[in-house]
């Protein structure tokens, strides 16, 4: 079989190439973002994942979620994840863990065990709780705010969260951040405003969404792990 990175290595170079290619990573949202992500990450040859998520693929995902197809719907996002990413590295290890991440349930793993971490999640609570964790442990970490109601991918930026503005999300993490003393946190972010497009759906507004930042989101925070993964010892 050929060498699928070649011209990641051509690229890169080997030394640099292989300074990924053992990196533990792991995802929490195999969204429109978490998915986008998973997939630039594989492509790039990082070969180690975990995968956590709890939901299944629905019709709504198909416009804006890279991993969503008509042949997955009903199907479980990090089996799903876990096919397509085998599809492109049979060489790959992904484990997958169908639960939702909360700070109560957190206790079934170990962020100390993986070289970067990527918040994909859409829960506040579980953001803020694996802001402070990666702080406590020294684990880089890289989390997504919010990408729904917006057009503009040229709007995002990654930043320091106290370096924020605009994005309401970004607001409501700094604040709680502070009063627990987290330093820092690498984001993603917009500075586009917000269109305010919900729908009702089940008895609650729900944002609605493209796949331009989404996709671009997810985009931006694989090169700042890959650029990471790089830099770090040189």
């Amino acid at each position: 079989m050929e060498n699928i990175f070649e011209r990641t290595i051509g690229l890169i170079g080997e030394d640099n190439f292989n300074k990924i290619n053992n990196k533990k990573v792991i995802i929490l949202g195999l969204g429109g973002v978490g998915g986008c992500a998973f997939e630039c990450l594989i492509r790039s040859g990082i070969s180690n994942f975990t995968l956590i998520d709890a939901d299944v693929f629905s019709y709504s995902n198909l416009n804006r979620q890279i991993l969503a197809n008509l042949n997955c719907i009903g199907r479980d996002k990090v089996e799903v994840a876990k096919e397509r990413g085998l599809s492109i590295n049979c060489n790959a290890n992904i484990k997958t863990i169908k639960t939702f991440f909360l700070p109560e349930n957190a206790d079934f793993i170990d962020l100390s065990d993986f070289d970067y971490v990527i918040d994909a999640i859409d829960n506040v609570t579980a953001k803020i709780y694996l802001a402070e964790k990666a702080q406590s442990l020294n684990v880089p970490i890289i989390s997504a705010m919010g990408t729904a109601n917006k057009l503009n991918p040229l709007m995002l930026e990654v930043d320091d969260i106290y370096n924020t503005s605009v994005c309401p999300l970004c607001k409501v993490m700094r604040r709680e951040l502070r009063k627990r003393n987290v330093k820092t946190l690498k984001v993603i972010y917009s500075k586009e405003e917000s269109l305010n497009k919900f729908k009702e759906e089940a008895g609650r507004l729900v944002p609605q969404s493209m796949i331009f930042v989404p996709f671009a989101a997810g985009n931006l925070i694989a090169n700042e792990v890959i650029k990471y993964f790089i830099e770090k010892d040189n």
